[in-house]
């Protein structure tokens, strides 16, 4: 059995699922009427115009971590990475890892021209490029106990409570306006297996650690999406309601905190080739994905995939086009789901991945070939699987002709457009939205 076979085993054995309720999914979570009425200066209708909508951008969030912006060793490099990352993504997750964003105590690194950390750009650098670039920047995360500053990790609880306080205070002063979500906190499951070195802080253990943080976030992002993140989501039986995720968030409603928007959930596939008949039994299982989905969703919230990383195991171009294949298929899923409101893929390229040197494809996250571009940061297939999914498939371009009493119904991905209403003697262009959230009807005078 290849490759192919084995990793997409159960989209292969669920085609009636993905080739019917999937679709029909789509079209009826992601797509919506607007009812045009077209009359002249007098309010007489007009007939036989011509109304042509066609779609700028999407209501649905698809992005990735930016986390190498200017990090490269080339500018040229950079310069790819700049242009590129526009043409794929309208979302950015910028990291505001405490122990690199305030390294030294009382000097964060806000601003452009801070300090050079590797894969920890600036955050005004990166705010900046998303809002010239008209992508939404993401915050991740505000108190993630994994990656502490050296000065903090030793002190009592009092005195990390008071920090804390200010660098969520900080923080909402330079960028509540800009960053429209936050994560609060992220991966509290105990992964001190995971980072060894790093050790837990001593509020970490106290039972009020997530309560905490979101009341404080509450108190300063008060009009800001607040989400919750972590990793115990799709491994297995964690499609019951009594999984440790499941039960945190229930925990948190319970006690009082109705400032959670979105639940977060990371879906890193990092297992090696050998594991993968064994793990796609979950993981690339449509149906199983939709009972986890189906779930969490009973919480009443918005879920966002925040970390996705589809490993293609290396750069032969079979494993490339398997990577893609089983990209096209999870993005589907997930985009179909009433309750998703964003996929965030992780690493944009290999060879710059967590825990290993530039290059080096033996070490860290870099072994699982998880980017969607290479390391000379050509196109992988993975990646125009993206694109073409937001700017071809899942998009908009269509038009109507107003019938006798100057009425038109078109259907269409939620997200911007522009329209132009044409007659014969003249074109009227305008910006209008198609929104789950928006009165459909608009009136156009001519």
């Amino acid at each position: 059995m290849n490759r192919r076979d084995i990793a997409l085993r159960y989209f292969d054995e669920n085609k009636d699922f993905m080739n019917n309720y999937v679709p029909a999914q789509i079209e009826r979570n992601r797509k919506g009427d607007i009812h045009i009425n077209v009359t002249d200066k007098d309010g007489n209708p007009v007939k036989n115009a011509k109304v042509v909508i066609k779609q700028k951008s999407h209501a649905f969030h698809y992005g990735a971590n930016i986390f190498m912006l200017d990090e490269f060793e080339t500018e040229e490099k950079n310069k790819i990475y700049r242009d590129e990352f526009s043409k794929t993504f309208n979302l950015a997750t910028v990291p505001f890892y405490w122990s690199d964003l305030e390294p030294e105590q009382g000097k964060p690194r806000f601003s452009a021209d801070s300090p050079k950390i590797y894969r920890r750009p600036a955050t005004d650098l990166c705010v900046d490029y998303c809002l010239e670039k008209g992508i939404e920047p993401k915050c991740h995360c505000l108190n993630y106990d994994n990656f502490l500053p050296a000065w903090l990790k030793d002190v009592d609880v009092a005195t990390h409570k008071k920090c804390l306080d200010k660098r969520f205070r900080e923080l909402a002063e330079h960028y509540a306006d800009v960053i429209p979500s936050w994560e609060v906190t992220n991966e509290t499951f105990n992964t001190q297996w995971e980072f060894p070195n790093n050790g837990q802080s001593k509020f970490y253990k106290e039972d009020d650690f997530v309560e905490w943080s979101f009341r404080m976030a509450d108190k300063y992002f008060p009009s800001n999406r607040l989400i919750i993140n972590d990793y115990l989501v799709f491994e297995e039986s964690y499609r019951e309601n009594r999984s440790p995720y499941y039960m945190q968030i229930e925990r948190l409603m319970n006690n009082g905190i109705t400032h959670l928007d979105s639940i977060g959930m990371q879906f890193h596939s990092f297992f090696g080739k050998d594991m993968e008949q064994d793990m796609a039994k979950t993981r690339y299982n449509p149906l199983y994905l939709y009972e986890v989905l189906n779930k969490y969703a009973q919480l009443g919230k918005k879920i966002q995939i925040t970390e996705m990383t589809i490993p293609a195991h290396s750069n032969s171009p079979e494993d490339e086009e398997v990577q893609a294949e089983l990209i096209k298929n999870l993005y589907s899923v997930f985009f179909s789901h009433p309750a998703m409101e964003a996929i965030i893929y992780w690493n944009v390229v290999d060879g710059y991945a967590a825990f290993a040197p530039q290059g080096d494809m033996t070490a860290g996250e870099n072994v699982h070939y998880g980017g969607i571009r290479r390391f000379d940061l050509s196109e992988k297939p993975a990646s125009k699987v993206i694109k073409d999914l937001f700017t071809k498939e899942w998009h908009t371009e269509t038009e109507e002709t107003t019938d006798e009493n100057g009425k038109a119904k078109l259907r269409g991905f939620y997200g911007e457009y522009e329209m132009e209403i044409h007659t014969p003697d003249k074109t009227v262009k305008s910006d209008i939205s198609i929104s789950e959230h928006r009165n459909g009807f608009i009136d156009v005078t001519i």
